[in-house]
């Protein structure tokens, strides 16, 4: 059944890049973030009261509340990159190089998690760092990006802090349950990012948010809230090795959903790639 959730969060997190751009294209992406927590919070409450899991509230033990605020933040901190770069660049640019955190997430389970290694696991992982690393290096530069690359700091940013989340939230949900942890998380993020929106200046900006991309934050806010859950519950039951790169292949939404929506295009070599993490991927699940 984890599988399923992890799969799950795959659909819900890919949709959730596309929603996203459409929400920050004038909008400032500190400030997207903000707002879309807090439906993000709304959401996870309402299944947290919805499951009857508030009573466990009060028996949380004092490890599981360090590591889910740690997992919060670095949660913040991965938005808040991920999205940044996002607004800086392209879609089929910036979400490879977030995937990337798949590898990285996967030694830091093996070493500190004592989670098993195999030769078919270290088979997944050259396959999903070769394949990341052809669709990283391989695109054209779009006239924005060759005048700015700050948008690849930002993508591998994200993708540090996306590693240390699952790591991190893997401890912090054992015990309890995943849509508590994830409700409890989320109000972590939730305070970070107002922090980051009025330390650089952005609370005003919050009034002005065009209707439109308003509506597109909040969509996007629910499919979060819709891929953490399955995420956590999938974490909660199965290997974070496994299931971090399961919800990695929401990369082929965004890919999809980016050709149909903001027409962005892979060349050969960067298709070559996502087959390549595919297969790795899909290995994982022998």
């Amino acid at each position: 059944m984890w599988v399923m959730f992890a799969f799950g969060s795959a659909l819900f997190a890919g949709v959730t890049s596309i929603l996203a751009k459409c929400g920050i294209r004038h909008t400032d992406s500190n400030v997207a973030t903000a707002v879309r927590t807090i439906v993000v919070l709304i959401f996870s409450w309402i299944m947290v009261f919805l499951t009857g899991a508030q009573s466990g509230l009060t028996t949380v033990e004092a490890k599981t509340w360090v590591f889910l605020i740690l997992s919060g933040l670095a949660t913040g901190a991965s938005w808040l990159c991920y999205f940044r770069a996002l607004q800086l660049g392209d879609i089929n640019k910036v979400v490879p190089i977030d995937k990337s955190s798949t590898v990285l997430t996967m030694l830091l389970a093996i070493i500190f998690l004592h989670e098993e290694i195999s030769l078919l696991k270290v088979c997944c992982m050259v396959l999903i760092g070769g394949g990341t690393l052809l669709m990283i290096t391989k695109k054209e530069a779009s006239h924005q990006e060759k005048n700015s690359r700050a948008w690849l700091l930002y993508a591998c940013l994200s993708a540090l802090f996306a590693s240390l989340t699952a790591i991190l939230g893997k401890v912090g949900i054992q015990g309890i349950d995943s849509n508590l942890g994830t409700a409890i998380r989320t109000g972590v993020v939730l305070v970070m990012a107002w922090v980051v929106v009025f330390a650089t200046g952005k609370g005003r900006d919050v009034r002005g948010i065009p209707k439109g991309e308003f509506f597109f934050i909040c969509l996007s806010g629910l499919a979060t809230g819709a891929s953490w859950l399955c995420y956590y519950r999938a974490l909660q039951d199965g290997l974070a090795s496994v299931v971090v790169p399961i919800d990695k292949l929401s990369i082929l939404v965004t890919i999809v959903f980016s050709w149909l929506v903001f027409h962005e295009k892979l060349s050969k070599k960067a298709m070559a790639g996502l087959v390549l993490i595919v297969a790795g991927t899909l290995l994982m699940l022998l």
